[in-house]
């Protein structure tokens, strides 16, 4: 059985601020939901997040999640003593039990990473181990005259030629579950800190005779943790360019890799280009082709082949068809539908509505609420008055219906097929097909008339 161990206790005091600091966010997400994710990746039997600070906050965040416990570290006295909470919940069904023990603010250590760490085991225990230039305030590796991990000081605790390894610890280890058991019940606190180091079974293990393997991560921003606002920021741009990089060896063009973020998943057909500034959320998919203009926030949405979405623009939990021209400043709102070929522009906003193919609303109009056929044009300033400030009503225009500039359709009204509605139309009942429907008054003049004049 695996057992995946999640220490998430920390108060993360240098973060300064009232939230738990396994909460905040990298790339759309909480750092403490990056971890779940790629620990749900090896398919553990079970996974417990060790809480303390800001505990009910923690467990809320994640109350749906399937297969997490979670165990209260109250007070905090080390990464050892906080393991030891976990203990009761840990499953046990034979020698091969493994617990695997992982960070809250390590947020980016890849699946594949933890699985080559599991591998290494060989029948011991493994810890992921990383070589730095700048090895201080990380506990560093010991080996011994054959090259084998002995044991592991932490820095306040080295001495002057154990400072001097390079190699360090990242607190991520394997190990069988009942050694675990056993060498929780064994370290002690007498350290510079007063603290129970988890690392001190590593100097257990090697006593009892269990070999030690070290591994190391794919790539060096895996195991950077957090533990401030910049620590925070500047892995946010090691994840945003590692991301772009993935995006570039599928062929995807970003006119500037340094300018772009991705706070969820992305998926491109070919030839996809992205312009500078541009942030993608959730869950979005673009097909070939597909041109997103500078500074747009696309966020669950599904873009058609050789759509283009211009400057500027939102697309939001909407769905654009093939070939269609969306912005610049456009806005599509949830539940938004654009058919092949339409065309959404400046300052047009549609919200849970279908525009049909090759429609037209390019200037100046909201659209709410409403079933718009094939081929239709909607003048500049139209709006549907589709809320009365208690409910929602639709608006029907059919195929081929010509919507003048300045109309308010007031629903719920239908627009037949091929109808025409004259600028400035209020539309209060339904306009028949193929007929022009007009509302507005008869035009004056007054003669006489004089603009007032403001008195002295």
């Amino acid at each position: 059985m695996l057992n995946i161990v999640i220490l998430a206790a920390g108060l993360g005091k240098r973060m300064q601020s009232d939230l738990p600091k396994v909460l905040h966010p990298l790339a759309g997400k909480p750092m403490l939901a990056h971890v779940l994710d790629n620990a749900g990746g090896l398919n553990p039997d079970r996974i417990i997040v060790v809480v303390g600070h800001g505990a009910d906050r923690v467990r809320e965040a994640f109350a749906g999640r399937p297969g997490v416990e979670f165990a209260l570290q109250s007070p905090q006295h080390g990464t050892g003593h906080a393991v030891q909470q976990a203990v009761p919940l840990l499953l046990e069904n034979g020698q091969d039990d493994v617990t695997l023990v992982l960070y809250g603010d390590v947020p980016l250590v890849q699946a594949a990473t933890l699985r080559a760490l599991l591998e290494a085991r060989a029948g011991g225990m493994s810890v992921l181990t990383e070589k730095l230039d700048d090895p201080s305030g990380y506990g560093r590796i010991v080996r011994n005259a054959r090259g084998e991990v002995e044991r592991i000081v932490e820095h306040k605790d080295a001495s002057a030629d154990e400072q001097r390894i390079n190699e360090v610890n990242t607190g991520i280890l394997a190990a069988p579950t009942a050694h675990i058991k056993d060498w929780l019940t064994r370290i002690d606190n007498n350290n510079a800190q007063g603290e129970y180091y988890l690392t001190d079974i590593v100097g257990l293990s090697v006593q009892d005779g269990l070999p030690v393997h070290a591994s190391h991560p794919g790539a060096s921003w895996e195991t950077l943790g957090v533990n401030s606002r910049v620590q925070q920021a500047q892995l946010e741009r090691s994840w945003q360019a590692e991301q772009a990089r993935r995006l570039l060896e599928q062929g995807v063009t970003l006119a500037d890799p340094s300018r772009f973020d991705l706070r969820g998943s992305l998926s491109c057909g070919r030839d996809v280009f992205i312009d500078v500034g541009c942030v993608f959320e959730g869950k979005v998919e673009l097909a070939d082709g597909v041109r997103i203009g500078p500074h747009c926030v696309v966020r669950d949405a599904v873009i058609g082949r050789g759509t283009q979405i211009e400057a500027f623009s939102h697309v939001q939990e909407a769905r654009v068809g093939e070939d269609a021209r969306i912005g610049p400043y456009a806005r599509l709102r949830p539940g938004a539908e654009i058919g092949a070929s339409a065309h959404v522009g400046n300052f047009v906003e549609i919200k849970k509505s279908v525009l049909g193919q090759g429609s037209k609303a390019n200037h100046l109009a909201y659209i709410g609420d409403a079933q718009i056929g094939d081929r239709v044009n909607i003048g500049a300033g139209t709006i549907t008055c589709n809320y009365d400030g208690v409910n929602k009503f639709r608006t029907v225009i059919e195929d081929d219906a010509f919507i003048g500039s300045d109309t308010q359709l007031v629903a719920p009204v239908t627009v037949g097929k091929g109808a025409t509605l004259g600028a400035g139309t209020t539309l209060t009942k339904d306009a028949p097909a193929g007929q022009l429907t007009i509302s507005r008054p008869s035009q004056k003049t007054i003669e006489g008339w004089s603009r007032p004049v403001k008195k002295a």
